[in-house]
């Protein structure tokens, strides 16, 4: 039987392992994708240190896939041998129990569950999904530049065309690392008065570069003023996971104004008062589904948005993931097979 290489969590907090295991075949309703990129995320954490509840270890982390489809699996309809597809976060949830019907995702128990929680993800050579959850890579991205796309992307482009603005509307991106940089992109591209708010002066070139209107350091400045200044925020898509510095900006909402908290700090400061009195409000937002998935990498194909990334093959996962995890990443790591 043919082998294939995996990284591997066999406990909370455990290393990654590189082990062989044998290359699986796929069930109904699944396919088998050769691996050519999986990007590293700040949520394969909850894998590798065992803080989501229910996972079944040794566990291959990784929800950020894209590859080759290598063998398609009985009852699976539309896709064939040999497309590239993506899979990312929502490992094809059933679509039809109450909690898919809602999108309260994380509570969704049906088979197919979540990538790299679940079911084994895309640190290894080769996976299996459910065909539900697949995404179409169009062919002008890179399979290195799509992966990103499956979760960082995702989350910042769906927040975004969920949020209420409309073009005109001023939308302010707090952060610009590694979902920021691809918010600030998103929210130019839709036709938003993009204002990125960030610490330091250091980064207002880049933030320019990636389309946003004004800069604001948020070290030099009071940000909450001076989006006020600016006429209040319709939008602010909080990428940070600091939650004073999400805070800081709350008083820069404008009437209806909404806070869009993408990153997860432990605890959030929120007046009352100011929510009662400008009717502002403060919502969260994660990703979304395989045709979610299938209209960020449209969108992105379309306007010119890219994630910036740094490269790792499967090898150097240690290394590439501690690159991640501790922030010094321009600004998403991505490993790579080699096929």
């Amino acid at each position: 039987m043919s082998k294939m290489r995996v990284v591997q969590v066999s406990r909370p907090n455990g290393p990654f392992e590189f082990v062989e295991r044998e290359i699986p075949e796929p069930g109904a309703g699944s396919v088998r994708i050769k691996v050519q990129a999986c990007g590293i995320c700040h949520s394969d954490s909850l894998t590798k240190e065992g803080t989501f509840p229910g996972i079944q270890y040794p566990r291959v982390p990784g929800h950020e896939v894209v590859g080759l489809i290598d063998a398609v699996g009985p009852g699976v309809a539309g896709w064939q041998a040999g497309r590239r597809v993506g899979v990312g976060w929502h490992g094809g949830q059933c679509g039809q129990c109450d909690f898919c019907r809602r999108g309260d995702f994380f509570a969704c128990q049906s088979a197919a569950g979540i990538t790299g929680i679940a079911y084994d993800g895309g640190y290894a050579e080769y996976m299996i999904a459910p065909a539900s959850a697949l995404a179409l890579v169009p062919d002008e991205l890179s399979s290195a530049e799509a992966g990103p796309l499956m979760c960082a992307g995702l989350t910042t482009f769906n927040a975004l065309r969920n949020s209420g603005a409309r073009p005109g509307d001023l939308v302010a991106v707090l952060g610009v690392g590694g979902l920021g940089h691809l918010g600030v992109q998103f929210a130019a591209k839709m036709g938003f008065r993009t204002v990125a708010v960030a610490r330091g002066g250091d980064k207002e070139a880049l933030a320019r570069e990636l389309g946003a209107w004004h800069y604001i350091d948020s070290q030099a400045q009071d940000p909450a003023a001076e989006l006020m200044a600016l006429g209040g925020a319709r939008v602010i898509l909080a990428t940070v996971t600091n939650g004073e510095a999400m805070s800081a900006t709350l008083g820069g909402l404008g009437t209806n104004g909404k806070l869009m908290v993408l990153g997860a700090p432990e605890s959030l400061e929120v007046s009352p008062f100011l929510l009662i009195g400008g009717r502002r409000s403060v919502a969260g937002w994660y990703s979304g589904t395989s045709i979610d998935s299938q209209d960020a990498l449209s969108f992105s194909v379309l306007t010119g948005v890219r994630s910036m990334n740094e490269v790792f093959p499967l090898e150097r996962v240690n290394e590439a993931y501690e690159r991640m995890m501790s922030g010094k990443a321009r600004f998403r790591v991505v490993l790579t097979t080699g096929h």
